[in-house]
Protein backbone atom coordinates (compact mmCIF):
# COMPACT_ATOMS: atom_id res chain seq x y z
CA UNK A 1 0.00 0.00 0.00
CA UNK A 2 1.03 3.58 -0.62
CA UNK A 3 0.01 6.67 1.35
CA UNK A 4 -0.95 9.53 -0.98
CA UNK A 5 0.71 12.89 -0.24
CA UNK A 6 2.09 11.37 2.95
CA UNK A 7 4.13 14.35 4.15
CA UNK A 8 1.02 16.56 4.26
CA UNK A 9 -0.32 14.43 7.13
CA UNK A 10 2.50 15.30 9.52
CA UNK A 11 1.76 17.47 12.56
CA UNK A 12 4.31 20.19 13.25
CA UNK A 13 5.62 20.63 16.78
CA UNK A 14 7.72 23.67 15.86
CA UNK A 15 6.47 27.08 14.80
CA UNK A 16 7.05 27.42 11.06
CA UNK A 17 6.07 30.44 8.99
CA UNK A 18 5.89 30.85 5.22
CA UNK A 19 5.43 33.73 2.86
CA UNK A 20 2.01 34.13 1.25
CA UNK A 21 1.84 32.25 -2.06
CA UNK A 22 1.46 34.23 -5.27
CA UNK A 23 -2.19 34.97 -6.05
CA UNK A 24 -3.35 34.65 -2.44
CA UNK A 25 -5.35 37.76 -1.52
CA UNK A 26 -6.27 38.72 2.04
CA UNK A 27 -7.20 42.39 2.20
CA UNK A 28 -5.22 44.23 4.84
CA UNK A 29 -2.87 41.29 5.45
CA UNK A 30 -0.67 41.59 2.38
CA UNK A 31 2.56 41.98 4.39
CA UNK A 32 1.91 39.19 6.88
CA UNK A 33 3.26 35.65 6.85
CA UNK A 34 1.33 32.42 7.40
CA UNK A 35 1.79 29.99 10.27
CA UNK A 36 1.72 26.35 9.18
CA UNK A 37 -0.54 23.92 10.99
CA UNK A 38 0.59 20.92 8.94
CA UNK A 39 3.82 19.86 7.28
CA UNK A 40 4.54 20.64 3.65
CA UNK A 41 6.81 19.00 1.12
CA UNK A 42 10.18 20.74 1.19
CA UNK A 43 10.22 21.38 4.94
CA UNK A 44 13.14 19.92 6.87
CA UNK A 45 10.66 18.75 9.51
CA UNK A 46 8.28 17.06 7.04
CA UNK A 47 9.85 13.56 6.86
CA UNK A 48 10.20 13.29 10.63
CA UNK A 49 6.69 14.66 11.21
CA UNK A 50 5.23 12.08 8.80
CA UNK A 51 7.14 9.22 10.44
CA UNK A 52 5.90 10.31 13.87
CA UNK A 53 2.32 10.48 12.56
CA UNK A 54 2.52 7.02 11.02
CA UNK A 55 4.11 5.57 14.15
CA UNK A 56 1.38 7.09 16.32
CA UNK A 57 -1.30 5.68 14.02
CA UNK A 58 0.10 2.14 13.91
CA UNK A 59 0.55 2.07 17.67
CA UNK A 60 -3.10 3.11 18.05
CA UNK A 61 -3.98 0.06 15.92
CA UNK A 62 -2.31 -2.12 18.59
CA UNK A 63 0.85 -2.68 16.57
CA UNK A 64 4.18 -3.03 18.31
CA UNK A 65 7.26 -1.43 16.79
CA UNK A 66 10.37 -3.57 16.74
CA UNK A 67 12.98 -2.12 19.16
CA UNK A 68 15.74 -3.53 16.93
CA UNK A 69 14.35 -2.41 13.56
CA UNK A 70 12.06 0.62 13.75
CA UNK A 71 10.67 0.09 10.24
CA UNK A 72 8.95 -3.17 11.28
CA UNK A 73 5.62 -3.34 13.12
CA UNK A 74 3.85 -6.49 14.33
CA UNK A 75 0.38 -7.25 15.63
CA UNK A 76 -0.98 -10.52 16.95
CA UNK A 77 -4.60 -11.62 16.76
CA UNK A 78 -4.60 -14.89 18.64
CA UNK A 79 -2.38 -17.24 16.61
CA UNK A 80 -2.46 -14.99 13.53
CA UNK A 81 0.28 -12.43 13.07
CA UNK A 82 0.39 -9.32 10.91
CA UNK A 83 3.73 -7.75 9.97
CA UNK A 84 4.05 -4.32 8.34
CA UNK A 85 7.29 -3.07 6.83
CA UNK A 86 7.57 0.69 6.32
CA UNK A 87 9.71 2.68 3.90
CA UNK A 88 8.67 6.35 4.07
CA UNK A 89 5.11 6.12 2.66
CA UNK A 90 5.26 2.60 1.21
CA UNK A 91 3.90 -0.26 3.31
CA UNK A 92 4.52 -3.97 2.79
CA UNK A 93 1.91 -6.08 4.60
CA UNK A 94 2.54 -9.73 5.49
CA UNK A 95 0.00 -11.95 7.19
CA UNK A 96 -1.40 -15.47 7.29
CA UNK A 97 -5.01 -14.27 7.47
CA UNK A 98 -6.56 -12.47 4.48
CA UNK A 99 -9.24 -11.08 6.79
CA UNK A 100 -6.61 -9.48 9.04
CA UNK A 101 -4.93 -7.91 6.02
CA UNK A 102 -8.24 -6.52 4.70
CA UNK A 103 -9.12 -5.15 8.11
CA UNK A 104 -5.76 -3.38 8.40
CA UNK A 105 -6.17 -1.86 4.94
CA UNK A 106 -9.55 -0.51 6.01
CA UNK A 107 -8.02 0.92 9.20
CA UNK A 108 -5.41 2.77 7.17
CA UNK A 109 -7.94 3.99 4.59
CA UNK A 110 -10.05 5.46 7.39
CA UNK A 111 -7.13 7.67 8.46
CA UNK A 112 -5.16 8.39 5.27
CA UNK A 113 -5.77 8.53 1.54
CA UNK A 114 -4.35 5.21 0.38
CA UNK A 115 -3.47 3.42 -2.86
CA UNK A 116 -3.92 -0.35 -2.67
CA UNK A 117 -1.38 -1.80 -5.09
CA UNK A 118 -2.49 -5.40 -4.53
CA UNK A 119 -0.16 -8.38 -4.30
CA UNK A 120 3.47 -7.32 -4.00
CA UNK A 121 5.18 -7.45 -7.41
CA UNK A 122 7.62 -4.55 -7.30
CA UNK A 123 9.11 -2.67 -4.37
CA UNK A 124 11.88 -0.05 -4.35
CA UNK A 125 13.36 -1.29 -7.62
CA UNK A 126 13.15 -4.95 -6.59
CA UNK A 127 11.00 -7.38 -8.58
CA UNK A 128 9.05 -9.85 -6.44
CA UNK A 129 7.57 -13.09 -7.79
CA UNK A 130 5.47 -15.15 -5.41
CA UNK A 131 4.26 -18.72 -5.83
CA UNK A 132 3.12 -21.66 -3.74
CA UNK A 133 6.76 -22.79 -3.46
CA UNK A 134 8.15 -19.50 -2.25
CA UNK A 135 9.30 -16.03 -3.28
CA UNK A 136 11.90 -14.91 -5.82
CA UNK A 137 13.38 -11.42 -5.69
CA UNK A 138 15.57 -9.93 -8.41
CA UNK A 139 16.53 -6.67 -10.10
CA UNK A 140 16.71 -7.68 -13.74
CA UNK A 141 15.06 -4.51 -15.07
CA UNK A 142 17.26 -2.33 -12.87
CA UNK A 143 20.39 -4.16 -14.07
CA UNK A 144 19.33 -3.56 -17.67
CA UNK A 145 18.95 0.17 -16.94
CA UNK A 146 22.46 0.31 -15.47
CA UNK A 147 23.88 -1.29 -18.61
CA UNK A 148 21.90 1.11 -20.81
CA UNK A 149 23.01 4.23 -18.92
CA UNK A 150 26.65 3.15 -18.92
CA UNK A 151 26.68 2.37 -22.65
CA UNK A 152 27.26 -1.34 -22.01
CA UNK A 153 23.88 -2.70 -23.12
CA UNK A 154 25.40 -4.44 -26.14
CA UNK A 155 28.60 -5.63 -24.47
CA UNK A 156 29.87 -9.20 -24.58
CA UNK A 157 28.85 -10.91 -21.31
CA UNK A 158 31.49 -12.70 -19.26
CA UNK A 159 31.44 -15.25 -16.45
CA UNK A 160 34.32 -13.76 -14.44
CA UNK A 161 33.34 -10.96 -12.07
CA UNK A 162 36.85 -9.81 -11.19
CA UNK A 163 40.36 -11.14 -11.72
CA UNK A 164 41.39 -13.19 -8.68
CA UNK A 165 44.67 -11.38 -8.05
CA UNK A 166 43.57 -7.91 -9.16
CA UNK A 167 45.21 -5.20 -7.06
CA UNK A 168 44.01 -1.63 -7.59
CA UNK A 169 45.67 1.36 -5.98
CA UNK A 170 44.93 5.02 -5.33
CA UNK A 171 48.51 5.66 -6.42
CA UNK A 172 47.87 4.33 -9.93
CA UNK A 173 49.69 6.16 -12.74
CA UNK A 174 47.11 5.25 -15.39
CA UNK A 175 45.36 8.15 -17.23
CA UNK A 176 42.49 9.91 -15.44
CA UNK A 177 38.89 9.16 -16.51
CA UNK A 178 35.52 10.91 -16.16
CA UNK A 179 34.79 10.87 -12.43
CA UNK A 180 31.08 11.67 -12.79
CA UNK A 181 30.32 8.67 -14.98
CA UNK A 182 32.36 6.32 -12.77
CA UNK A 183 30.63 7.42 -9.57
CA UNK A 184 27.20 7.11 -11.16
CA UNK A 185 27.87 3.55 -12.31
CA UNK A 186 29.36 2.46 -8.98
CA UNK A 187 26.48 4.03 -7.05
CA UNK A 188 23.97 2.15 -9.21
CA UNK A 189 25.86 -1.12 -8.76
CA UNK A 190 25.81 -0.66 -5.00
CA UNK A 191 22.01 -0.70 -5.09
CA UNK A 192 22.06 -3.83 -7.25
CA UNK A 193 23.89 -5.60 -4.41
CA UNK A 194 20.53 -5.65 -2.55
CA UNK A 195 19.66 -8.89 -4.37
CA UNK A 196 23.10 -9.94 -5.58
CA UNK A 197 25.45 -11.19 -2.83
CA UNK A 198 27.89 -12.33 -5.52
CA UNK A 199 28.59 -8.68 -6.42
CA UNK A 200 29.24 -7.49 -2.87
CA UNK A 201 33.03 -7.69 -2.69
CA UNK A 202 33.74 -6.49 -6.23
CA UNK A 203 31.42 -3.48 -5.99
CA UNK A 204 32.76 -2.62 -2.55
CA UNK A 205 36.30 -2.83 -3.87
CA UNK A 206 35.80 -0.42 -6.78
CA UNK A 207 33.89 1.92 -4.42
CA UNK A 208 37.19 2.72 -2.71
CA UNK A 209 38.40 4.70 -5.72
CA UNK A 210 35.96 7.59 -6.06
CA UNK A 211 38.42 10.46 -5.81
CA UNK A 212 41.12 10.31 -8.50
CA UNK A 213 39.73 7.79 -10.95
CA UNK A 214 42.10 6.05 -13.30
CA UNK A 215 41.77 3.93 -16.40
CA UNK A 216 42.47 0.66 -14.55
CA UNK A 217 39.72 1.48 -12.03
CA UNK A 218 37.24 1.99 -14.87
CA UNK A 219 38.37 -1.26 -16.52
CA UNK A 220 37.49 -3.14 -13.33
CA UNK A 221 34.02 -1.56 -13.30
CA UNK A 222 33.44 -2.47 -16.95
CA UNK A 223 34.39 -6.06 -16.12
CA UNK A 224 31.68 -6.05 -13.43
CA UNK A 225 29.18 -4.66 -15.94
CA UNK A 226 29.98 -7.42 -18.43
CA UNK A 227 29.40 -9.96 -15.68
CA UNK A 228 26.08 -8.30 -14.82
CA UNK A 229 25.09 -8.42 -18.49
CA UNK A 230 25.38 -12.20 -18.41
CA UNK A 231 23.58 -12.63 -15.09
CA UNK A 232 20.79 -10.03 -15.23
CA UNK A 233 18.09 -12.54 -14.37
CA UNK A 234 19.84 -13.80 -11.24
CA UNK A 235 18.14 -13.25 -7.92
CA UNK A 236 17.34 -14.86 -4.58
CA UNK A 237 14.79 -17.58 -3.88
CA UNK A 238 13.14 -18.00 -0.50
CA UNK A 239 11.26 -21.29 -0.17
CA UNK A 240 8.25 -21.69 2.08
CA UNK A 241 9.06 -23.63 5.24
CA UNK A 242 6.61 -25.30 7.60
CA UNK A 243 9.04 -25.44 10.51
CA UNK A 244 8.30 -22.94 13.26
CA UNK A 245 11.88 -23.03 14.53
CA UNK A 246 14.53 -22.00 12.03
CA UNK A 247 18.30 -21.97 12.23
CA UNK A 248 20.31 -18.82 11.61
CA UNK A 249 23.73 -19.59 10.14
CA UNK A 250 26.47 -17.07 9.47
CA UNK A 251 29.80 -17.25 7.68
CA UNK A 252 32.70 -14.84 8.12
CA UNK A 253 35.94 -14.60 6.19
CA UNK A 254 38.75 -12.15 5.59
CA UNK A 255 41.74 -11.64 3.36
CA UNK A 256 44.99 -10.32 4.82
CA UNK A 257 46.25 -6.82 3.99
CA UNK A 258 44.47 -6.89 0.64
CA UNK A 259 44.33 -3.09 0.45
CA UNK A 260 47.68 -2.21 -1.11
CA UNK A 261 47.44 1.44 -0.02
CA UNK A 262 46.47 1.20 3.67
CA UNK A 263 47.37 -2.50 4.12
CA UNK A 264 44.00 -3.12 5.73
CA UNK A 265 42.10 -6.39 5.39
CA UNK A 266 38.58 -6.89 4.04
CA UNK A 267 35.80 -8.58 6.02
CA UNK A 268 33.14 -10.70 4.33
CA UNK A 269 29.96 -11.77 6.16
CA UNK A 270 26.83 -13.59 5.02
CA UNK A 271 23.90 -15.00 7.01
CA UNK A 272 21.46 -17.70 5.94
CA UNK A 273 18.00 -18.33 7.36
CA UNK A 274 16.47 -21.68 6.40
CA UNK A 275 19.21 -22.10 3.75
CA UNK A 276 18.50 -18.75 2.06
CA UNK A 277 20.77 -15.67 2.33
CA UNK A 278 19.15 -12.78 4.18
CA UNK A 279 22.03 -10.35 4.77
CA UNK A 280 25.59 -9.93 3.51
CA UNK A 281 28.37 -7.38 3.61
CA UNK A 282 31.93 -6.77 2.50
CA UNK A 283 33.85 -3.96 4.17
CA UNK A 284 37.38 -2.78 4.76
CA UNK A 285 38.42 -3.26 8.37
CA UNK A 286 38.97 -0.17 10.54
CA UNK A 287 42.36 -1.28 11.85
CA UNK A 288 45.48 -2.80 10.30
CA UNK A 289 45.56 -6.48 11.28
CA UNK A 290 49.03 -7.80 12.04
CA UNK A 291 48.28 -11.37 10.96
CA UNK A 292 45.71 -13.39 9.03
CA UNK A 293 44.52 -14.81 12.36
CA UNK A 294 43.79 -11.30 13.64
CA UNK A 295 41.99 -10.31 10.43
CA UNK A 296 39.79 -13.43 10.67
CA UNK A 297 39.10 -12.78 14.35
CA UNK A 298 37.97 -9.22 13.63
CA UNK A 299 35.73 -10.49 10.81
CA UNK A 300 34.17 -13.03 13.18
CA UNK A 301 33.46 -10.28 15.73
CA UNK A 302 31.69 -8.18 13.10
CA UNK A 303 29.67 -11.22 12.05
CA UNK A 304 28.73 -11.95 15.66
CA UNK A 305 27.35 -8.41 16.08
CA UNK A 306 25.28 -8.84 12.92
CA UNK A 307 24.08 -12.25 14.09
CA UNK A 308 22.96 -10.99 17.49
CA UNK A 309 20.98 -8.19 15.86
CA UNK A 310 19.36 -10.57 13.36
CA UNK A 311 18.38 -12.94 16.16
CA UNK A 312 16.75 -10.06 18.02
CA UNK A 313 14.78 -8.95 14.95
CA UNK A 314 13.66 -12.51 14.22
CA UNK A 315 12.56 -13.00 17.82
CA UNK A 316 10.45 -9.85 17.65
CA UNK A 317 8.92 -10.64 14.25
CA UNK A 318 8.66 -14.42 14.48
CA UNK A 319 7.58 -14.53 18.09
CA UNK A 320 10.49 -16.74 19.12
CA UNK A 321 14.26 -16.63 18.76
CA UNK A 322 16.01 -18.87 16.18
CA UNK A 323 16.58 -22.39 17.44
CA UNK A 324 20.30 -21.87 16.93
CA UNK A 325 22.70 -19.11 15.92
CA UNK A 326 25.70 -20.71 14.26
CA UNK A 327 28.77 -18.78 13.11
CA UNK A 328 31.31 -20.53 10.89
CA UNK A 329 34.91 -19.31 10.73
CA UNK A 330 37.66 -20.91 8.62
CA UNK A 331 40.74 -19.99 10.68
CA UNK A 332 41.83 -22.43 13.41
CA UNK A 333 43.74 -19.80 15.42
CA UNK A 334 40.75 -17.45 15.42
CA UNK A 335 38.44 -20.28 16.50
CA UNK A 336 40.83 -21.24 19.30
CA UNK A 337 40.87 -17.67 20.64
CA UNK A 338 37.08 -17.46 20.41
CA UNK A 339 36.72 -20.65 22.46
CA UNK A 340 39.39 -19.70 24.98
CA UNK A 341 40.04 -15.95 25.15
CA UNK A 342 43.61 -15.95 26.46
CA UNK A 343 45.68 -12.82 26.00
CA UNK A 344 49.16 -13.38 24.59
CA UNK A 345 51.59 -11.49 22.38
CA UNK A 346 49.52 -12.14 19.25
CA UNK A 347 46.17 -11.06 20.70
CA UNK A 348 46.61 -8.70 23.65
CA UNK A 349 46.70 -5.62 21.40
CA UNK A 350 43.35 -6.42 19.73
CA UNK A 351 40.72 -3.85 20.67
CA UNK A 352 38.24 -4.89 23.36
CA UNK A 353 35.20 -4.52 21.07
CA UNK A 354 36.45 -7.39 18.89
CA UNK A 355 36.38 -9.82 21.85
CA UNK A 356 32.59 -9.98 21.69
CA UNK A 357 32.53 -13.50 20.24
Amino acid sequence: MDVKSAFLNGDLKEEVYVEQPAGFISTGNEHKVLKLKKALYGLHQAPRAWNAKLDETLLSFRFRRSPSEHAIYTRWNGEAQLVVGVYVDDLVIIGASCDDIKYFKKEMADVFKMSDLGLLHYYLGIEVRQSARGTLISQGAYAAKILERSGMAGCNPCQVLMATRLKLSKMSTEPLVDATAYRSIVGSLRYLVNTRPDLTFAVGYVSRFLEELRKDHLAAVKQILRYVAGTKSWGLRYERKKEKQVQLTGFSDSDFAGDVDARKSTTGVIFFLANSPITWQSMKQKVVAQSSFEAEYIAAANAACQGVWLAQVLAEVHGSAPSMLMLKVDNKSAIALIKNSILHEHSKHIEVKYHLV
